[in-house]
C-alpha cells in the first residue's frame, strides 16, 4: 500500500531526486572541471582582482606549489604588525582593523576615535527590532536568526534601496556595529525559549570596544577583566578577513555582482559562514578534543596522543571520517600566522583560567598531528595547524557557549564582507556567471498516456 504521510511522501521524493542528480567524479577529470573552483593541486582558480586582502602559504616556481610560512595581510600591512600595534597603545584593535578593512588606509588617532564613536552610537537596534524580530521568533540556532536579522534590517532603513556608496557604507557601517547586538540578543532569546534558562537583555554602551561590548552583552552580571577582551578582541582582528576567495566573501562578490541590495548580500555571507565547512569549523575541533580527552588517559603522553590520532585518521575514532579535524588549510602550509597568534595568547589565559594542562595537550597535537599524517598517507604535504584549532579552547577558556563561536566568526568577518561590497559595487560592474556544462543528451519528450 503507498505510504501517503508525510514523512513517506518526503522520502520517496528525495529518492528519486538523488538517483537523478548524481554526477560521477570521473567525469570532472575527464572534462577538466575544476571542483569547488580548485586545481587539482589545491589552488583556487582566479576568479577576481583584490585590494583588500591576501593570504599566502605558498610560492608557485615553474608551476609548481613550493610551501612558505603563512603570511596573512590586510591591505598590504602584515597581519602581526597591525595586532603588535594595538598591544603597544595598549588599546582594542578591532575597530581599527575594521577602518583599514572599509577604507584602504590606517586612521590617525583622531580618524580612530571619530569612527570608535559612530560605530559606538550605532549599536543599539531600532526600536521595537528586539521585540518584533527577535523575541517573538527565536531560533534554535543563531546564524539563522542572525541572518533573518539582517534581512529584517531592511525593513527598518528609511532608504533601503539607494545604491550610492555613501548609503551602502552607511548600512555597512550600521551592520558592523550591531552585529554583537544582534547575536547577543538571539543568543539570550534561544536560551530562554528552548532552555528554559533566564533571559537578560541589556544595553549596549556606546564608549566600549566590540570585544567588550559582546561579553557584557552575553554573561547575566556584565563583567569581564581586561584580559578577556584583550583575547576576544585579538580572535575578532584574526577574523575579520580573508581574501575575496573564502566562500562567505566570494558570496557577497557574487550577490552583490547582481545589483541587490546590501541586506540581501550579508544575509547570504551569513548563510555561508553558518556551514561546518566554513564558519562551523572550531565546533568540529571541539568535539574533536572532547572525544580525545575521554580516550587518552595520560595527555602528556606523545605515545598516547599519537596513537589515538593515528586511529582518527583511520577512520577507528571519533566521527570515523579520518579528518583531524583543525590541521591543514586550503591556502596555508608551513603555518597558520592567525594560529600562532591565538596559541601564544592562549598560554596566558591558560594559566589564569586554570587549564595549562588542556593547552599544552592542544600544543601536544599541534606538534604531533603532521608526523602522524605524514606517516599515515606516506605523503611530504607540509600540514599546519589553522586558525580553529585555538580558537575554540579560546572561548571554552572564556566561557562562552559553543553555539555562539560561529556567530563570533560573523560579528569579526562583517568587516571582510563589507569591504568586499564596496569594492564589487565600485570596481565589479558584471554579474557573476560562469559556466557549467550539462552532461544529460536532449530527449525525446514522452507524452503522458506513453510514461
Amino acid at each position: 500500500m503507498a505510504d501517503y504521510s508525510e514523512d513517506g511522501f518526503i522520502q520517496k521524493l528525495s529518492g528519486l531526486a538523488q538517483n537523478n542528480d548524481i554526477v560521477e567524479v570521473e567525469l570532472y577529470n575527464k572534462l577538466d572541471v575544476c571542483r569547488g573552483l580548485r586545481y587539482k593541486d589545491g589552488r583556487g582558480v582566479l576568479v577576481g582582482l583584490t585590494k583588500i586582502g591576501d593570504v599566502v602559504g605558498y610560492d608557485v616556481i615553474d608551476g609548481k606549489k613550493v610551501p612558505v610560512p603563512g603570511k596573512l595581510l590586510y591591505r598590504g600591512y602584515d597581519i602581526e604588525e597591525l595586532i603588535k600595534d594595538a598591544e603597544g597603545h595598549d588599546e582594542f584593535g578591532y575597530e581599527q582593523t575594521v577602518y583599514l578593512l572599509l577604507f584602504g588606509e590606517l586612521p590617525t588617532q583622531e580618524q580612530l576615535e571619530e569612527f570608535r564613536f559612530f560605530l559606538g552610537t550605532r549599536r543599539t537596534l531600532p526600536d521595537n527590532f528586539t521585540e518584533d524580530m527577535i523575541m517573538k521568533a527565536p531560533s534554535s540556532d543563531v546564524m539563522n536568526k542572525l541572518a533573518r536579522g539582517v534581512l529584517a534590517s531592511y525593513s527598518y532603513d528609511k532608504n533601503p534601496e539607494d545604491r550610492s556608496i555613501a548609503n551602502n557604507m552607511r548600512q555597512c557601517i550600521e551592520l558592523i556595529a550591531r552585529f554583537p547586538t544582534l547575536v547577543a540578543y538571539a543568543y539570550q532569546a534561544k536560551r530562554r525559549f528552548f532552555e528554559g534558562k533566564s533571559m537578560y537583555i541589556h544595553n549596549p554602551k556606546p564608549e566600549l570596544s566590540t570585544a567588550e561590548n559582546l561579553l557584557r552583552l552575553i554573561r547575566s552580571n556584565k563583567s569581564y577583566t581586561k584580559m578577556e577582551a584583550d583575547i576576544l578582541d585579538l580572535c575578532l582582528i584574526l577574523h575579520a578577513e580573508h581574501g575575496g576567495g573564502n566562500n562567505s566573501s566570494f558570496s557577497v562578490h557574487v550577490i552583490s555582482s547582481t545589483d541587490t541590495d546590501t541586506y540581501s548580500a550579508i544575509g547570504a555571507a551569513v548563510g555561508s559562514l553558518k556551514g561546518k565547512r566554513h564558519g562551523g569549523a572550531n565546533l568540529q575541533v571541539m568535539g574533536m578534543m572532547d572525544d580525545i580527552k575521554a580516550n587518552v588517559k595520560d595527555w602528556s603522553s606523545e605515545t598516547e596522543v599519537k596513537e589515538y590520532l593515528r586511529k582518527i585518521l583511520r577512520k577507528e575514532a571519533y566521527d570515523r571520517t579520518g579528518l583531524i579535524y583543525g590541521q591543514g588549510h586550503a591556502v596555508y602550509t608551513i603555518s597558520d600566522p592567525r594560529a600562532t597568534l591565538v596559541r601564544d595568547k592562549a598560554k596566558a589565559l591558560a594559566m589564569v583560567k586554570g587549564c595549562l594542562e588542556e593547552y599544552e595537550l592542544y600544543c601536544l597535537i599541534e606538534k604531533l598531528a603532521p608526523v602522524v599524517f605524514a606517516e599515515e598517507k606516506g605523503s611530504d604535504k607540509k600540514i599546519c595547524s589553522n586558525v580553529d584549532f585555538f580558537t575554540g579552547f579560546v572561548y571554552t577558556m572564556l566561557d562562552i557557549p559553543r553555539e555562539l563561536y560561529t556567530p563570533i566568526f560573523a560579528i569579526s568577518r562583517i568587516a571582510g564582507w563589507s569591504a568586499h561590497r564596496m569594492e564589487e559595487l565600485v570596481s565589479g560592474g558584471r554579474i557573476y556567471r560562469p559556466a557549467y556544462k550539462n552532461i544529460l543528451p536532449m530527449r525525446e519528450y514522452i507524452p503522458m498516456e506513453k510514461r
